[in-house]
């Protein structure tokens, strides 16, 4: 079993734990270690622009003294540092004002699935395939249609990273994990006017990588959008591929984490139970899905990850929980703590997964529309959305549809509404589900009765 920077996942938790031995009576603690290492290769012009490899580590350390926490981290593995970094939590929590809700994860009896997240074949790389790749994927773009006049940057990156986690609670967990990637950005010009389009795909494996799909997307969304003109203000039916499904459904489960619900800072708190969204709607993080490149045995605290419901044919079922901030609800974590080392768990999303529906393909949905926009992208959605309230203004890029076909391209204008009435509009779910490199998997969607705003 190959290491990361020669440290194997067994070796960090050894680690971990004998920094717990440092731990004085009456304390709790938590050693959080990591390392890593990561290379990256753009490309210009058919030459290289960058090539960059990196190693990293990291540990964070948190002690809970009579409701006082305190947390140091650091960028080493040195166990002198380390050692010194122990006292620094302790110093920390000394000044931290008491909160009857600190504390560290306690096991919940609930067992792990495991998750190989793991591909050998990774660390086999070498610069020059690196490269080679990366020179490959802009010269298919280049090459792919008579519009493209350029190729602002194409990459190929990947990653090794292990992680170990110990606790005085008992938790003990270590997990690694591998990535690769491949983006190119293309340039295609009309006149004196230019789009742009972007491409990208990820996987554990170098032989996973879909470049099909990333030439695809990157010449079609620069292209496709040449002549895009200010649309007429109508209320219109989006269509959503899975990619956009995706975003729009990650920031509702954003909405569902249990630090913003106990804030009362999301427009679903103390929502649960009611119905939310439209029954076509099912929506769980499950980390426990082995295609799902967020799957994970166990969450930021050590905890063993499970699938949490969210929505269920457009009820909500519940929220997202860490340890912290289920205490402070009086409800039980779900697993769901995120954290690096050098942050503190917070509850997240792992693996988002929605439920595919019944009505077809991507093609399928567009001819069932009479007026509607088949959406390329919503710019600053992730900027524009209210956390609290829900509401939002967004600007939005695509192809008119009338009559079940595509038509014209469409730009200067923007969609107005709330994440609720989103939800409540979707009126049908493609059959077309996919994972995606970013973890979460989604079929194609329609939303309904959306206000377009442009002339």
């Amino acid at each position: 079993m190959s290491g990361v920077n020669g440290t194997e996942p067994d070796q960090l938790l050894q680690l971990a734990e004998s920094l717990l031995a440092l731990a004085q009576d009456g304390e709790q603690m938590e050693v959080a270690v990591s390392a890593g290492s990561s290379t990256s290769v753009r490309v210009y012009g058919g030459e290289v622009e960058s090539y960059t490899s990196a190693d990293s580590s990291g540990a964070g350390i948190r002690i809970i003294v009579d409701g006082r926490e305190g947390f140091a981290s650091a960028g080493t593995l040195d166990p002198a540092i380390l050692k010194g970094l122990v006292q620094d939590a302790r110093d920390n929590a000394a000044f931290a004002e008491t909160d009857p809700h600190a504390g560290i994860a306690e096991p919940d009896g609930v067992a792990p699935v495991e998750v190989d997240a793991w591909r050998e074949e990774t660390l086999s790389l070498g610069a020059e395939e690196r490269i080679a790749r990366a020179l490959e994927v802009e010269r298919r773009v280049l090459d792919g249609h008579e519009a493209i006049t350029g190729v602002r940057t194409a990459t190929f990156s990947d990653s090794a990273g292990a992680g170990a986690l110990a606790s005085t609670a008992g938790i003990r967990a270590a997990d690694r994990s591998t990535s690769v990637s491949s983006m190119v950005q293309a340039l295609a010009v009309d006149g004196d006017r230019s789009q742009t389009g972007f491409g990208w795909h990820g996987a554990r494996a170098p032989q996973d990588i879909d470049y099909d799909h990333i030439v695809d997307r990157a010449i079609s969304r620069s292209t496709e959008l040449i002549g895009a003109t200010k649309p007429e203000s109508a209320t219109v039916d989006l269509v959503l591929d899975p990619q956009l499904t995706a975003t729009v459904l990650g920031l509702t489960a954003g909405t569902l984490s249990g630090d913003r619900i106990n804030k009362k800072r999301s427009p679903f708190s103390g929502r649960a139970g009611e119905i939310i969204a439209s029954p076509l709607l099912t929506l769980v993080d499950d980390p426990t899905d082995p295609l799902s490149l967020g799957a994970d045995s166990t969450d930021g605290e050590g905890i063993a990850c499970r699938p949490v419901p969210l929505i269920t044919a457009g009820t909500l079922d519940g929220y997202l929980w860490d340890s912290y901030n289920a205490r402070k609800a009086g409800v039980q974590t779900t697993g769901s703590a995120v954290r690096g080392t050098r942050g503190l768990p917070s509850p997240g999303v792992h693996a988002l997964s929605a439920a595919a529906g019944t009505a077809g393909s991507l093609e399928d949905l567009i001819s069932s529309v009479d007026l509607g926009i088949y959406v390329f992208a919503l710019a600053g959605l992730h900027s524009g959305v209210n956390a609290i309230s829900g509401d939002f203004s967004v600007g939005v890029e695509g192809r008119m549809i009338r009559n079940g076909s595509i038509a014209e391209p469409i730009s200067e204008c923007t969609i107005g509404s709330t994440l609720q009435r989103l939800l409540l509009d979707i009126t049908a779910v493609g059959s077309d589900r996919i994972h995606m490199p970013s973890g979460v998997a989604a079929p194609s969607m329609i939303v309904s009765g959306v206000r377009l705003s442009g002339k």
